[in-house]
């Protein structure tokens, strides 16, 4: 019994054994298949770098406009939203009451200029106080009083007449020469009120140019504060503008990239919700960093003519602070990255060979290399699993 079961368990064995296919057994010393690659060049290509920031769009002027006269309003012809150009009417009052006081100046002129002895419609105030109907009769009856008392002098000294006809004839010169000196005075006070006159004639007539209020600056009107036939005083709000080409934008630029900006750099813009890019120039920069931000605060010029940005508008911002810059580029599937590492595979004897690298740039179809890479070096794309010292064969390139 023994021996049978010994019997069937050594058929058994050989049995199995005669099943095993020829060949099969594995040989130590094969060398492993290659596994085939695709690869690409590592390229120098220009390189446009950024400094990336946020801010807001706001109106380079905003002008509140207000009447300079008091008056019931006649008219007022924008409206919130409403485009208007430097000069354009934005409101009227009642000029009655300021073409009176025209009237009024101008009548007050004539008035002085009569009494000058100049025609009451002349433009020329000169005056000769000398030739004056006034100075004339003052100064001929001083010289008819300057003969009585040298005559009575003279009597006097002849003793043909008493004391008492010189010291008359003396007085009576000195009167008229009194009357003289006040004839003059008296010129010169018209002189100065005729001056007078006519600068309130032209403070008349520039009050009633006041009675239209017109654009200062080309923009849109943000807000209306006024109605037609309301009665508005002087110096109270009608309405404000802002001006809408071009924009203002305030940039923060962080500390550690505000040496690389500079006044006349361009500026790209994209405002949330649209993928339309604007472009605007650097213009002016803060001459101190904010303490409490550690930030640099600039300002850029940004165009507007067809009016698609709208102060107030929040944008990402990127100054194109370097942009005669090269560097080295692969396809961003050749970058394996693990646990904070980057590293990419090149060949070299046919195996794959693993290269530490830093990378900076990254954009859609590139990615830079900082480190560890020159251009031209053959790099594997889509590497996988693919470890260091693995064989490897090109099987094409991209």
């Amino acid at each position: 019994m023994m021996i049978r079961l010994a019997i069937s368990i050594c058929l058994l064995l050989a049995g199995c054994g005669g099943n095993k296919p020829v060949g099969a057994a594995s040989d130590p010393n094969a060398a492993p298949k290659a596994r085939t690659v695709r690869v690409a060049k590592s390229t120098r290509e220009s390189i446009v770098r950024t400094i990336e920031s946020t801010g807001t769009l706001a109106a380079r002027e905003r002008v509140t406009l207000a009447m300079r006269v008091t008056g019931r309003l006649l008219d007022i012809k924008v409206d919130l939203g409403d485009t208007v150009r430097k000069g354009d009417v934005i409101a009227q009052i009642d000029p009655t009451d300021l073409r009176i006081a025209l009237q009024q100046a101008t009548a007050a002129l004539y008035q002085s200029r009569t009494r000058l002895g100049l025609s009451a419609d002349g433009t020329d105030d000169t005056v000769v106080a000398a030739q004056t109907p006034t100075v004339r009769q003052a100064a001929a009856a001083l010289a008819e009083a300057k003969l009585r008392r040298d005559r009575a002098q003279l009597l006097f000294n002849q003793k043909l007449i008493p004391q008492s006809d010189l010291e008359t004839a003396t007085a009576n010169f000195q009167i008229a020469e009194s009357r003289h000196q006040d004839g003059l005075e008296e010129i010169r006070n018209r002189q100065a009120q005729l001056a007078q006159r006519r600068a309130d004639l032209e403070m008349a007539r520039q009050q009633l140019t006041y009675a239209v209020l017109t654009a200062p600056v080309e923009g849109a009107i943000v807000e209306r504060n006024v109605s037609a036939g309301q009665f508005v005083a002087a110096g109270a709000p009608v309405a404000s503008i802002v001006t809408i080409h071009p924009l203002r934008l305030r940039l923060a630029v962080p500390e550690r990239a505000a040496a690389k900006v500079r006044a006349g750099q361009h500026v790209r813009i994209r405002v949330d919700q649209q993928t339309e890019e604007h472009f605007g120039i650097v213009a002016r920069l803060s001459p101190a960093i904010e303490e409490a931000t550690r930030t640099l605060l600039i300002e850029a010029e940004v165009p507007n003519a067809n009016g698609k940005l709208r102060p107030g508008a929040f944008v990402n911002a990127a100054i194109l602070a370097e942009t005669d810059q090269s560097a080295v580029f692969i396809p961003p599937s050749a970058l394996v990255t693990f646990a904070g590492l980057e590293r990419v595979l090149t060949i070299v004897d046919g195996k794959a060979v693993e290269k530490p690298v830093k990378t900076g740039v990254r954009e859609g179809t590139r990615i830079e290399i900082v480190e560890g890479l020159a251009a031209d070096e053959t790099v594997i794309v889509k590497p996988g699993n693919l470890a260091a010292g693995q064989a490897v064969t090109v099987g094409g390139s991209t």
